[in-house]
């Protein structure tokens, strides 16, 4: 069974926003909506963008999807619950399986290979908010690691849900229509919902302020990070050096 099909068998689901998450989002509102607002992300819905641009965006995103998975792992082992750390084991698996699958559909049509993938220079963003995620989770507490690591599939599931509530649905002959379709199924607000239910309960049991202040820095950190990303591959963005050396040889 797809992802798909587990969920067309029940209604689809709605954002469900406890207080802890609320406060984080409103904290990140201004860049949270600049994501929506980027040209890249505008080119990617009405199906302008170029492809290339895609291309980098796609290959960088296999790579953070590899940290994301780590992420998920590292905290499988700091949650004691059992039911808990198979959720995030699971987390782990879609981000490295599920997602794989879009990447090599895409891969066939733009013209990547996973060689070319496991290959890649990491962009200077890229690189950072791998960074910035796998210190949360490694350094931070559990509620820190988990404020780092929501805004990831809390974005793209909130864009899907847009653009379908909008109804400019893409057609079938729209070139990110599969794109569009993974992020604006069901079943990703569902585990949003489940990630955001975790972290208030987290944010329930602790009592120190201090901490749920540095759990709000970190969500707005990733959201901008996420920002960034989109922005990454609008630029083609490159380490200094390579700048130079292709002026260099130019």
């Amino acid at each position: 069974m797809t992802l798909t099909d587990a969920a067309s068998l029940s209604p689809a689901p709605t954002f469900q926003v406890p207080p802890f998450a609320a406060r984080c989002l409103s904290s990140a509102e201004s860049v949270w909506r600049d994501s929506f607002e980027h040209p890249f992300v505008k080119g990617l819905i009405d199906g302008s963008l170029d492809p290339q641009k895609f291309r980098f965006y796609q290959m960088q995103d296999a790579r953070y999807l590899e940290a994301y998975a780590d992420v998920c792992s590292i905290i499988s082992t700091r949650v004691v619950d059992p039911s808990e750390k198979l959720w995030f084991i699971e987390g782990a698996r879609m981000a490295i399986i599920v997602e794989r699958a879009l990447h090599e559909n895409y891969g066939k049509k733009i013209g990547y290979s996973a060689d070319d993938i496991a290959g890649l220079k990491l962009s200077p963003n890229n690189r950072a908010y791998q960074n910035h995620m796998l210190a949360a989770a490694n350094h931070g507490t559990v509620l820190e690691a988990l404020a780092a690591l929501a805004p990831c599939p809390w974005l793209y599931a909130d864009i899907g849900q847009e653009i379908i509530s909008s109804g400019s649905a893409p057609s079938d002959s729209h070139p990110f229509k599969d794109w569009i379709d993974e992020y604006a199924d069901p079943i990703f607000v569902e585990y949003t919902n489940q990630l955001l239910a975790y972290m208030q309960s987290y944010a329930d049991n602790s009592s120190d302020e201090d901490e749920k202040e540095r759990a709000v820095e970190l969500f707005c950190l990733s959201a901008r990070y996420e920002h960034l990303f989109w922005d990454q591959a609008w630029t083609g963005q490159t380490w200094p050096d390579e700048v130079r050396a292709e002026a260099a040889i130019e």
